[in-house]
């Protein structure tokens, strides 16, 4: 995020700061509301681990890591503080309990943007895309460009979760929705996740290689847009 529109805060500073205000908003609110809701779930399954941490809120500051907000203020994309649990008190037991808690963090993201999408598919405020650049700063061009934001953040926050990489949500998802059998010899496969999720993350910047994390991204992003707002 900083790092992309350096070239703005000489050039024009008013619109660096519209950028940097707008995205910094949307991260927030997407990472809270996802860390927020795993919390819920581990809750609601028995487990007060998070709540005894509390992780339990709406409270950004509850939610956010200092590294992941470091990168989210640098490259507009970051992480929050993992939700503290203990898989061995949800009442549907740690493989179909830890699912649950797993996929509770996309689904309020998608949510997030399904309730965001609202005021756009009733025609009450322009859809604009984040991609589609910056109007005139009068009321309604703010509020598209921070509906705008916020819908794109809390989309991909769930679809990027969702890769079935350790540690990400989808490793756990796919854990608890495989056989027994069959979920054991993926488990084995936690420790090489974080190496290939990286290696996923850097293909992009290499040079020669025409493939990184939004050839992946991309077309799920792009569908899941296209039936929240009715367009991609």
């Amino acid at each position: 995020m900083l790092l992309a529109n350096l070239g703005l805060l000489a050039a024009n500073p008013v619109l660096f700061l519209r950028i940097m205000v707008v995205t910094a908003i949307a991260l927030v609110v997407a990472v809270t509301v996802h860390e927020a809701s795993h919390a819920l779930v581990a809750t609601w399954q028995g487990d007060n681990t998070a709540r005894s941490y509390g992780r339990l809120s709406l409270n950004p500051l509850r939610h956010l890591d200092k590294y992941g907000s470091l990168f989210m203020v640098l490259v507009g994309f970051g992480w929050g503080k993992p939700v503290p649990i203990n898989p061995y008190w949800f009442r549907n037991g740690p493989k179909a309990g830890g699912a649950m808690v797993a996929l509770a963090g996309p689904a309020a993201n998608i949510l997030t943007a399904a309730l965001v999408a609202i005021p756009v598919r009733l025609g009450l405020v322009t859809s604009h895309s984040p991609f589609s650049g910056f109007r005139p700063a009068d009321p309604a061009s703010l509020l598209a460009d921070l509906l705008g934001f916020l819908f794109f953040y809390n989309v991909i926050l769930a679809v990027f979760n969702l890769i079935p990489l350790a540690p990400l949500d989808g490793f756990r998802v796919a854990l608890g929705l495989l056989p027994m059998q069959q979920a054991r010899s993926f488990a084995r496969l936690e420790a090489y996740g974080p190496g290939l999720l990286m290696t996923i993350l850097l293909l992009g910047y290499l040079p020669g290689v025409d493939f990184g994390l939004w050839d992946i991204l991309g077309p799920m992003v792009r569908s899941v847009s296209f039936v929240l707002l009715g367009r991609s």
